[in-house]
């Protein structure tokens, strides 16, 4: 019992997220470690994210930018064949400080800019920096779904519609999901079990998503860019956290 109430609210924090709740699916896999190993606990998570995914692509269909999409899911594909290629040889933790160092680089350069007297105007999307995070990203949403910092890194700078934003961002993640099912298949993350109990846990995450989509929606633009910077924040450090007690 104490396995579903768990899972059940792994499930429900991954929809908020996809509905909009900035990143504050990162704690899923974390959640779900405490009754299966973290490679087994992302596997069970992927369908879940998927069909979280499919409802918020619905949710967020009318805005996004075409040309960062354009840009960023070449890396992905890179990205996780890397992941799919390494995920045996890298070490855990080496992931999480990569993922938590980026996110302390965007966070300090954030803080810089807004110290400064004339702040940066938005950076357009661009191929070379798009390849690059896009790998990154890639990379790290194959080896423990968290993605976000380095999106983040790219996408945060170019001061994006708030809509935009969330629709972009869903349909990359989106699309990048479906690119590691058959990768997580083949590694044995994936079985017919684990895809049993996510048809079961399914509901929670598209409960999450309807509710995290009305909460995105009322936010101010302003507040909502202010929370994914404090969701960052805490997700680097709580990455940090953990490499440093083992």
């Amino acid at each position: 019992m104490d396995f579903w109430i768990i899972a059940g609210l792994a499930a429900f924090l991954m929809g908020l997220s996809k509905g909009g709740v900035p990143m504050i699916a990162i704690l899923a896999v974390p959640l779900m470690s405490l009754f299966m190993d973290p490679a087994l606990a992302a596997g069970l998570l992927l369908p879940i994210y998927i069909a979280a995914d499919m409802y918020a692509v619905y949710l967020f269909r009318k805005a996004f930018s075409v040309r960062n999409l354009k840009i960023l899911l070449p890396g992905a594909i890179v990205g996780i064949l890397i992941g799919f290629a390494t995920v045996s040889y890298v070490p855990g933790d080496a992931g999480k400080l990569l993922v938590s160092g980026i996110g302390f680089y965007y966070l300090a350069s954030a803080l810089h800019n807004r110290m400064s007297k004339t702040p940066p105007p938005p950076r357009p999307a661009d191929v070379p920096r798009g390849l690059f995070w896009g790998t990154i990203t890639g990379l790290t949403s194959y080896i423990s779904h968290a993605g976000g910092p380095p999106y983040q890194a790219y996408v945060l700078p170019q001061k994006l519609d708030k809509m935009v934003y969330l629709g972009t961002t869903t349909i990359f993640f989106t699309i990048v999901n479906l690119m590691k099912v058959p990768p997580f298949i083949q590694a044995g993350q994936i079985t017919w079990d684990s895809a049993v109990q996510a048809m079961w846990l399914a509901p929670f995450a598209l409960a999450g998503a309807w509710s995290g989509a009305r909460i995105s929606r009322a936010l101010p633009e302003r507040i909502f860019f202010i929370l994914i910077e404090v969701a960052l924040a805490l997700v680097s450090f709580k990455l940090l956290y953990e490499v440093l007690t083992g």
